[in-house]
């Protein structure tokens, strides 16, 4: 969204020293918008590109950096300036820990120029970056974004079309083709898999995914993301229907099983809250 020498884009959160989006210390930028209608998506609030007001946003800590005067509106527009300003603030945490900042969602890359402005801007001031992604995107996007990006996070939810298209809205095709361009062209790749007790943990699925990543070279690492519903009173506060609010968490010897399975593919596996 270019205004002048400027970029601003659509940003709905930043999270300070979170761990979980990869390595060290990060702050994570949330952009707004996303391609994907996933039953299990933790963030609602993402999937709709423009701001959105919410009449009782109280059980959500939103960052207030931006917008402190407006706290039912969710989604705000910042210039990369902005969100520089944040996120050097942290810099002697990446230093000390090998963190940085990870642009998430959403889908980061469905604010592109935006995007592409906030990745250049890090590897200015020599900022670690991450961009987290469902692969849903043009080709074109993830081309003018690799030589500033680090680390892509990708998830990989369901191989079969169908079941995916059924589950999150989309089809495989795209998603599967972009990420095997980026293994092809040798970038760093996490994949991250949302295990959905009854959904993405069928066998078959389990299955399809270690064969496919088998093939690929450099992707050697799966990260479990284990299901919660902690996100189940967001959807009340935004008046939405939560499809899997009577699914319950995965066991800890289930994940443990799906971990064995994945790596007898050859992967180097975490398990987020068991690491």
């Amino acid at each position: 969204m270019p205004r002048g020498n400027r970029s601003v884009g659509i940003v709905f959160d930043i999270i300070k020293y979170a761990i979980h989006d990869g390595p060290g210390i990060r702050t994570t930028v949330f952009l707004k918008g996303c391609p994907l209608t996933c039953l299990w998506c933790q963030n609602p609030e993402s999937q709709k590109k423009e701001p959105e007001i919410v009449n009782d946003v109280q059980g959500r800590k939103y960052s207030s950096i931006f917008f402190a005067k407006d706290k039912n509106t969710i989604g705000h527009e910042v210039t990369v300036e902005q969100v520089m300003s944040e996120v050097k603030k942290d810099a002697i945490f990446y230093e000390h820990s090998g963190g940085g900042v990870t642009f998430s969602g959403g889908e980061p890359l469905m604010q592109p120029d935006f995007l592409l402005c906030l990745l250049r801007e890090c590897k200015k001031q020599g900022i670690h970056t991450v961009v987290d992604t469902s692969g849903q995107a043009p080709w074109s996007t993830f081309k003018h974004i690799i030589r500033y990006t680090d680390l892509f996070l990708y998830d990989l939810k369901l191989m079969d079309d169908s079941e995916h298209k059924k589950h999150t809205g989309v089809g495989t095709e795209l998603i599967l083709k972009n990420l095997q361009k980026l293994a092809m062209g040798g970038a760093p790749i996490v994949i991250r898999f949302p295990l959905i007790p009854g959904i993405t943990d069928k066998p078959d699925n389990v299955r399809a995914i270690g064969s496919f990543l088998r093939d690929l070279k450099h992707v050697d690492t799966l990260h479990i993301l284990p299901y919660n519903y902690l996100c189940k009173d967001k959807y009340r506060r935004m008046g939405k229907k939560y499809s899997l609010k009577d699914l319950a968490p995965p066991s800890n010897n289930a994940l443990r099983a799906i971990g064995k399975r994945f790596k007898d593919y050859g992967l180097q596996i975490r398990i987020r809250g068991m690491e």
